[in-house]
């Protein structure tokens, strides 16, 4: 990585995700695959509460260091390289988005990482497409713990409740159509958590945009 964003190197170890994909989850499936509007086989047993997600790239090995130098090490610069690639991603669910929402970190867990990253992509993608971003509308109500290691279950379980609107935001969710932002989605479970709490709190309809989408092995150690 260079000082000011990613480095050729970075960007040729990527796996970019690319049409054909899963219209609800994201996921790509095999190349072969005919159509716009296919749905995987997990998409259709588990529906999830949010109507889309996309991401930008594969979570692997060589996405994880760039997920890892935002979100751990303060490497602030990656935020609008990634952001760039999660806007072109992402056309289709920002074209139909009102508002941008970054997934909330718990309050302590803020303190002590002093930023969250999910904010930082979500400030500079809704000024590359000229979108408004709603930074304080969606809390984090109970601190959770971390849901590296565990199941999709176990991860569903640790989310339920976590996340509420804010009251006195309620009439700015109520109606529009929100576009939830974060830097990996793997099952899905906080993605749905919020998704939960912004269709209570009234919104049309929630979809989701991520730079890292998980598959495989990958899905449970992040």
């Amino acid at each position: 990585m260079g000082q000011a964003g990613l480095c050729p190197r970075c960007w040729s170890h990527l796996t970019f995700i690319d049409a054909p994909r899963c219209a609800v989850s994201g996921v790509p499936f095999p190349y072969g695959a005919e159509g716009d509007d296919l749905i995987s086989p997990a998409a259709l047993k588990s529906p999830p509460l949010y109507e889309r997600a996309r991401g930008a790239v594969i979570y692997d090995d060589h996405s994880r260091l760039l997920v890892h130098a935002l979100k751990y090490h303060d490497r602030h610069e990656t935020a609008l390289p990634m952001a760039r690639l999660m806007a072109l991603a992402g056309r289709d669910v920002i074209a139909v988005s009102d508002l941008l929402m970054p997934v909330p970190l718990h309050r302590w867990r803020q303190w002590r990482r002093r930023y969250n990253q999910a904010a930082l992509l979500a400030n500079r993608i809704a000024r590359l497409v000229g979108k408004p971003c709603h930074h304080h509308g969606l809390l984090r109500i109970r601190a959770t713990p971390s849901q590296v290691g565990l199941d999709a279950k176990r991860r569903a379980r640790n989310v339920r409740g976590a996340f509420a609107v804010l009251p006195a935001l309620e009439p700015e969710v109520s109606g529009r159509r929100v576009l939830l932002i974060d830097d990996v989605l793997t099952t899905g479970a906080t993605s749905n958590a919020c998704a939960q709490a912004l269709l209570q709190a009234g919104a049309a309809a929630v979809n989701v945009l991520v730079f890292a989408l998980a598959a495989g092995s990958h899905r449970l150690h992040i």
